[in-house]
């Protein structure tokens, strides 16, 4: 089969898609044929070393954690799934970003029939941190919640899932986004410059309750130091700084990888109650475009990999 890997730390350019061995399941396993595979910032972060000091890697290594396919073989001991099966699921192995994929069946959940593959591909990374990051800071319909980085991946599940708790959602994006965001509920604020006073302006009584940072770049500073945050109540998943430096949270994927949690988005999505905006869609052999428009940082929605 096909697989993407490479060989050491650095940019775009140390990947390849590679002839690999098609894995075996082994007891308890299950072996998709991935439809599709959705990519996300943080494998940048691991492949150029940038946080090797935290999560380092081995090589060979492969990448990639969402996929959503068809059952191709069952290992020993697996009796909820059947060859020819539809499901999204994750991988903890970083090896999605192939044409096949061997994962532990309390992986998998059923994919359901309205769950577009590139949808249920894209769904796990970003919903579970989106899911987790939400949970963490306890919206209810009396708060105001600020989002930075509103309409990437994660950040646009994250706004929905807010705005699900009745909270009232200030989604902090560029302008290109201001249409999206307003048609699912939320207040469009631009980033830029006198953010602070122009959040302030828009938000209910002039008061913000919580801020979830998907972008990094200084915004949890700001809604400690500018906007008198409780530090309990922000979030962030990528400035780790200011997880050091103020105390704050970063709940994220790991708070919340489980099946259950994809399972319960994967119904939202099916029932018209959750949206994954889907930016890109790229063959598997071009997975360095790919990622080197993931890592302009502006696109509204996940990319997708098809092998």
């Amino acid at each position: 089969m096909k697989a993407v890997q490479f060989d050491q730390y650095g940019g775009i350019e140390v990947l390849e898609v590679r002839d690999v061995p098609r894995p075996t399941p082994g007891e308890g396993e299950v072996l998709v044929r991935i439809k599709a595979a959705g990519i996300v910032i943080s494998e940048s972060a691991l492949r150029s070393g940038s946080v090797k000091d935290i999560f380092p890697l081995s090589f060979p290594s492969g990448q990639g954690s969402d996929f959503a396919g068809v059952v191709a073989g069952l290992g020993s001991g697996v009796t909820e799934f059947a060859v020819g099966d539809e499901v999204i699921g994750f991988s903890t192995r970083r090896s999605s970003h192939a044409e096949y994929v061997s994962v532990p069946a309390d992986q998998l959940t059923p994919k359901p029939l309205a769950v577009t593959w590139d949808v249920a591909g894209s769904l796990y990374v970003a919903g579970v941190t989106a899911y987790a990051a939400v949970r963490a800071v306890h919206l209810t319909s009396k708060d105001t919640v600020a989002i930075a980085g509103a309409a990437g991946g994660v950040g646009s599940i994250a706004v929905q899932l807010a705005k699900r708790a009745g909270a009232t959602v200030l989604g902090i994006a560029g302008p290109s986004n201001d249409s999206w965001l307003s048609d699912h509920g939320a207040i469009p604020v631009n980033y830029g410059d006198d953010l602070p006073r122009r959040l302030r302006a828009v938000a209910p009584f002039g008061h913000i309750d919580a801020l979830l940072d998907f972008f990094g770049g200084g915004y949890v500073s700001m809604a400690v130091e500018d906007l008198g945050i409780p530090t309990d109540r922000i979030d962030t998943i990528t400035d780790f700084g200011a997880v050091e430096r103020f105390g704050v949270q970063s709940a994220g994927g790991a708070d919340a990888s489980n099946v259950s949690v994809v399972a319960e988005l994967a119904e939202f999505i099916a029932h018209g109650e959750l949206e994954v905006p889907i930016a890109g869609v790229f063959p598997l052999d071009d997975v360095q475009d790919a990622y080197r428009e993931l890592e302009k940082r502006h696109t509204h929605g996940k990319l997708v990999l098809r092998p």
